[in-house]
């Protein structure tokens, strides 16, 4: 959509949260700012054995609460307001789960599929030590997100051990497993989404497995989410991504269609299974659901669909997938929006779990780590749920009260200088 800022976006629900709230313009004044912000130009030998520069940005948001903590995407479309407003976003999620984090984002302004593994390789050591003085175990820790995997985390704790001396795994989370990882990471934010989940329809006396779903969006969180929700019973009618969108009203197979697109670079291109349909993205994202799962990108519903969106929820995976518009259209049409800032925060949950394990050299089982992270997710949505109820407000402005409330708390009681 044109001229839109994701951004603005935010603030927008941060004043809204904050004049609910009924806080002046001085008790969160301080949020609507980023503390740090960072661009960098990245040069990078082609395996052709051209130059190329990639720009690259790191937005601290805030450190109100803790260190800086965000993920790293390499995207064609990042830019500093985008990178600004997932950063922002993390704030408020770090904050909603209770965690000693603020919020931080990255982001290399790169089609990663047009490079080869060795680019991909130099381009993140080189932003790595483009963006070493503002990062640390203890000041900003990335994470993957969008076009990153754990191969490039790998690449970015050797890069950064070697420029301290030591190893030093807890400079970022999301690793494999034999570099520091930690067991059920990988699947963490598509299960936190499932929780959340869960845990609406507890409260509307209803199971998983009474509920048809379309997924717009088959990357991890897409098709991690789909999987685990699909082994609990949850009906998926419809899965889409770039490549492609699929319908069966007799419900998919989604174990055949993760394990295609898993072999396929997270890629629906050519999936083909009997009994299932082509349809378009605009056609996916009005299908007649219960559930509308948005695990793509952001601004995906906005003033030019919202009329058309006849799911009964959403459930946002991605970051920023409901403009402002959208949001109060829905709440004014009874259509429930579980917001990102708490469905998606599994992933950065067990982010925690591994910088606290790589941190104390202990690791947990993956039984443990899911347990911890349910408990978790739940406590984040009762909370929400009751700010909700209590200002019968919509979904996403009580998840920002609940935020907003902490932040300006904690920084009341560190008090200011100046």
């Amino acid at each position: 959509m044109s001229g839109y800022n994701p951004y603005q976006n935010l603030l927008n629900t941060l004043d809204e949260a904050a004049k609910t709230l009924g806080y002046e313009q001085n008790d969160y004044e301080v949020l609507r700012h980023p503390e740090r912000e960072l661009t960098v130009s990245l040069p990078i030998r082609m395996d052709n054995g051209q130059i190329e520069v990639f720009t690259g940005y790191r937005t601290q948001h805030s450190t109100i609460l803790g260190p800086a903590k965000g993920g790293l995407r390499f995207h064609p479309d990042s830019d500093e307001n985008e990178v600004r407003a997932l950063a922002g976003w993390m704030t408020i999620k770090n904050a909603i789960a209770r965690l000693p984090y603020g919020g931080g984002k990255g982001g290399i302004k790169v089609d990663p599929k047009t490079l080869s593994p060795r680019e991909q390789e130099r381009l993140t050591r080189a932003f790595v030590r483009a963006i070493r003085p503002i990062i640390g175990v203890e000041q900003d820790v990335p994470a993957p997100d969008v076009g990153t995997n754990p191969q490039i985390m790998a690449w970015f704790a050797d890069e950064y051990s070697a420029l301290e001396g030591k190893w030093t795994p807890g400079v970022v989370t999301g690793k494999p497993l034999q570099v520091g990882g930690s067991l059920g990471r990988n699947e963490a934010t598509g299960r936190g989404c499932m929780f959340t989940l869960k845990s609406y329809l507890s409260k509307k006396g209803k199971n998983l497995s009474d509920i048809t779903l379309a997924v717009q969006g088959f990357g991890n969180v897409g098709s991690v989410g789909s999987l685990l929700m699909h082994r609990e019973g949850v009906k998926i009618v419809a899965i889409g991504d770039v490549n492609g969108c699929f319908y069966n009203p007799n419900g998919l197979d989604i174990e055949a269609a993760y394990q295609y697109a898993n072999a396929n670079g997270r890629s629906l291109a050519g999936y083909t299974e009997s009994g299932m349909s082509t349809i378009s993205m605009e056609e996916l994202l009005a299908l007649d659901v219960d559930v509308l799962f948005m695990a793509a990108l952001e601004n995906q519903l906005n003033a030019q669909n919202m009329e058309k969106v006849r799911a009964k929820v959403i459930l946002e995976g991605a970051n920023g997938p409901t403009t402002n518009d959208a949001d109060k259209y829905f709440f004014a049409n009874g259509i429930d929006v579980l917001p990102d800032v708490l469905t998606n925060g599994g992933g950065v949950v067990v982010s925690y779990y591994e910088w606290v394990q790589n941190k104390a050299g202990l690791y947990w089982s993956e039984a443990e780590v899911n347990d911890k992270l349910e408990k978790n997710m739940k406590m984040s949505f009762d909370e929400v749920w009751e700010t909700q109820e209590q200002y019968k407000t919509y979904p996403r402005l009580a998840a920002y009260m609940t935020a907003l409330r902490r932040l300006t708390e904690t920084r009341n009681l560190k008090g200011f200088i100046g």
